[in-house]
């Protein structure tokens, strides 16, 4: 029972475990940043009022979603680095980190755009109509009036995808880049044998990444709460 709850391996190799999680932040941080940015793209394009556009948006999003992330990665990885060797760095674990990065980006950038395009709905029509009145084209009432009100008003969403892709990373670990926190695991149950401790001390570390960002974005969307 001892040798159960013997959390001298987790101590042990502390530096190791906090380096997969730097690396797991480093992933999170920029895929967040990709995410959001094609995420509003699409979202724009599934409002727009080219018929075209519109459409093209619903494909990519509905695709993307109903397509698991560990096929993304494959893709990212195995058929345009390795088949059509499209590489984005000379070094190869920079390399892998950043298809890494974009597949996982791509992926999540789908539930961004849901979540913003239920946030566009709540928008008034009124309001759209108000910005053609006074002469502003499609992208500018978009910019300057439709998305900075759909943003407030989908915090709460937005915050539950990022948590989402906070876990999510744990695959591109397992597909493309060995480095972060569940590969730092699985290197350590193959050289001192999966044990509770260990369970216990990455799943602490996960709560740490995780817990503080629900809250965070529970307390902002009631702070920046659009008043109806």
């Amino acid at each position: 029972m001892d040798q159960l709850l013997d959390f001298s391996p987790v101590f042990e190799n502390l530096d190791q475990i906090l380096a997969g999680f730097w690396a797991t932040i480093r992933i999170a941080v920029v895929t967040a940043v990709l995410a959001l940015l094609f995420g509003t793209f699409l979202t724009a394009l599934r409002v727009s009022p080219i018929p075209v556009l519109k459409r093209t948006g619903g494909f990519v999003v509905n695709l993307l979603r109903n397509t698991p992330l560990t096929l993304v990665l494959a893709i990212c990885i195995l058929a345009v680095n390795d088949t059509l060797k499209v590489t984005l760095s000379s070094v190869e674990g920079v390399n892998r980190y950043w298809w890494g990065v974009l597949g996982l980006s791509v992926y999540t950038s789908a539930f961004v755009s849901e979540a913003l395009r239920s946030g566009i709905n709540t928008v008034p029509i009124g309001q759209a109509e108000a910005a053609r009145s006074i002469g502003l084209t499609f992208t500018q009432s978009l910019r300057m009036i439709i998305l900075p009100q759909a943003f407030r008003a989908v915090i709460a969403p937005l915050g539950s995808v990022l948590i989402a892709m906070i876990k999510n990373t744990t695959v591109v670990g397992a597909v493309a880049y060995g480095s972060e926190a569940a590969a730092v695991m699985k290197l350590m149950f193959f050289d001192l044998g999966a044990s509770i401790p260990i369970f216990i001390g990455f799943a602490i570390g996960y709560l740490i990444l995780t817990l503080p960002t629900g809250f965070f974005f529970g307390w902002l969307a009631k702070r920046m709460a659009v008043a109806r």
